[in-house]
């Protein structure tokens, strides 16, 4: 008979905290909303307010009549798009890819605890793995949200193309609820990474021979 302490359950509230981050993260990729540029009172061809993405940007055009949306995605080969934004795309795809290799990892370390099965070194090892993912995802989505932060606070701009009908620089612009969304999303893999390294073999598993 195998009696498992509160190792495990600690083990499991890592696995869903780190589940939890990649979906805030992949949810917040796809989101516009982690720039907010606000144009001067709308003229003729700028609108009033745009949301600038990771990997799309929607423009608002507001009117005593109607309110118009207009959403265009990013190619990878646009050249238009920033520095801060492209290295954003990469850090934040590459995170995804860790978590998954990570995952894989924190399945085979849980099976291992949940059986009782003996292999001390592949459970630590498949932890490490786990936490060491986690931690780089964790940097990794901190610095997409930093880019995208230091160019809210240093005012810069785009030059979108003229189809966008975009000015380079707006009135002024805010970080948005996206940006956000992935700074907890990093909170949450650097807290499973704390857990996933702290793990030790319970030392309150017994196993009782059969009488």
């Amino acid at each position: 008979m195998i009696l498992l302490d509160k190792g495990f359950n600690y083990q499991v509230g890592g696995f869903a905290l780190s589940t939890i981050a990649w979906i805030l993260c992949i949810t917040s990729m796809g989101l516009p909303q982690w720039r907010v540029w606000y144009m001067k009172e709308p003229m003729i061809s700028y609108p009033s307010v745009a949301f600038v993405g990771v990997w799309k940007i929607c423009i608002y055009h507001h009117d005593n009549s109607s309110n118009i949306r207009t959403c265009y995605k990013y190619s990878y080969y646009d050249t238009f798009v920033p520095l801060d934004i492209r290295i954003s795309q990469h850090l934040l795809l590459i995170t995804s890819i860790f978590w998954m290799i990570g995952k894989a990892a924190t399945i085979v370390a849980l099976r291992n605890m949940y059986t009782g099965r003996q292999e001390q070194n592949v459970t630590h090892n498949a932890f490490g793995l786990a936490a060491i993912l986690n931690i780089i995802a964790s940097s990794f989505v901190f610095l997409a949200v930093l880019c995208n932060y230091f160019s809210v606070v240093n005012k810069e701009g785009i030059a979108f193309p003229s189809s966008f009908h975009m000015p380079l620089y707006p009135q002024s612009q805010k970080a948005g609820a996206a940006m956000g969304m992935a700074f907890l999303a990093a909170v949450l893999f650097l807290f499973s990474g704390v857990i996933f390294i702290s793990y030790t073999v319970p030392l309150s598993i017994q196993v009782f021979p059969d009488i």
